[in-house]
């Protein structure tokens, strides 16, 4: 960066969202610097982007919030689904601002191209490929949420899928660059590209993890947020994020070494409520306290912590304290489970053994008397035993 300008504004200039002084200072700025390209922190509308396109000229190319997180999205993009939903995304922003691509066509009914005066019948050329760009831009649209509607359902079939198995989910979600991936790789070798850089991990990875107590839990990496997400790719990434609205917890990691941390975690919740996911069960995890002098006060900067765990995602450090904590969470989400299975039905025996906490055991004439927690979601299967009288003297209970 060779230069910024900032303005404070009520309201944004309806023509050039920053006013016209400030306008001249950027364009002198530009000179000074030589600089080519210029970057609002903030989304510009089409007028906007027209405006101060015309005013900065064709050899600087003009760039919003928006089309800057696009087009890393775009870079990083290496699956197909991925591939899908930052395509829609840019087709969706793209769409209303064509007419940017055509100020050398005419763009009105009647327009001028070719010496036309105006009038029926000469509509200009600069209008018709408009309507044909935006015509196909359209159909294109369409085609991805489509195809984006299968990639949702067929993640919505292997939710069920997981749901019937009874294998607690837990979504790790943070800022972009805050350590997901790197935490997901220490807790499970699952070689998910980490790096350096914003948004360097677009599609879901979903991997095994055994609890301290041996039971299992399924951790998901899901997208980095970011203050003042796209709206965009708010809805292009519906299928990703709902991987972390169908979590039975949240993993909130949060760069401990930054110095917006506190501002971070505060845009994360944010775009937690946005999606739907705010009621959900949230663990802290204040990653990189490997590098603090003392990670307790680190602690007190960011809101709603206070029952979080320091850890290192890089050193392992305080990983088996939060797998501690991650197995006491889903614990607590889990129903009491009483009833008496014939010997017949072993296999709910073997169930309960293996994704229950198992209390007590005993074997009666009829069958095993098996008491513990169950993940709510398997409950149903032990659902025609609880409705009868068991010789045992009571039915069992959820």
């Amino acid at each position: 960066m060779v230069g910024q300008a900032v303005q404070r504004l009520d309201h944004p200039n309806p023509a050039t969202f920053i006013g016209s002084g400030k306008v001249e200072e950027v364009v002198q700025g530009i000179e000074e610097a030589a600089a080519g390209v210029v970057v609002f922190d903030d989304e510009l509308s089409p007028r906007h982007q027209r405006e101060l396109e015309k005013v900065l000229g064709e050899d600087v190319k003009l760039l919003d919030r928006t089309a800057l997180i696009l087009d890393i999205f775009a870079q990083h993009a290496r699956t197909r689904e991925g591939a899908l939903q930052v395509e829609l995304a840019q087709y969706e922003y793209r769409l209303p601002r064509l007419t940017r691509a055509w100020t050398h066509l005419a763009r009105q009914a009647g327009g001028r191209a070719g010496g036309a005066r105006g009038g029926v019948g000469v509509r200009g050329p600069g209008e018709t490929q408009l309507e044909t760009d935006r015509r196909v831009i359209g159909q294109r649209i369409a085609q991805l949420k489509r195809e984006l509607e299968e990639v949702r359902a067929h993640r919505s079939r292997y939710r069920a899928q997981r749901r019937r198995q009874g294998v607690p989910v837990v979504a790790i979600v943070g800022y972009t660059n805050a350590g997901k991936s790197t935490l997901l790789n220490a807790l499970t070798n699952a070689g998910v590209l980490a790096e350096d850089k914003l948004f360097a991990t677009l599609d879901p990875t979903t991997r095994r993890v055994q609890l301290p107590k041996g039971g299992l839990a399924l951790f998901t990496d899901t997208v980095g947020f970011i203050q003042k997400l796209p709206p965009q790719l708010v809805a292009a990434f519906r299928a990703t994020l709902e991987e972390v609205t169908e979590a039975d917890l949240l993993l909130h990691v949060v760069d401990a070494t930054h110095p917006q941390a506190a501002r971070q975690a505060e845009a994360v919740f944010e775009t937690l409520e946005d999606i739907g996911a705010a009621g959900k069960p949230i663990l802290g995890a204040l990653n990189k306290a490997d590098r603090l002098s003392d990670p307790g006060a680190a602690f007190a900067l960011v809101p709603d912590f206070s029952d979080g765990v320091a850890i290192s995602a890089l050193t392992g450090s305080g990983l088996n304290a939060l797998l501690v904590r991650v197995e006491e969470i889903l614990e607590a989400q889990m129903t009491w489970l009483e009833v008496t299975i014939p010997y017949e039905m072993g296999e709910l025996v073997a169930l309960f053994h293996r994704r229950g906490l198992v209390e007590r055991e005993e074997h009666t004439d009829v069958g095993t008397r098996i008491a513990g927690r169950m993940p709510r979601a398997l409950t149903g299967r032990f659902s025609a035993l609880l409705k009868h009288n068991l010789p045992t003297g009571d039915e069992g209970s959820l």
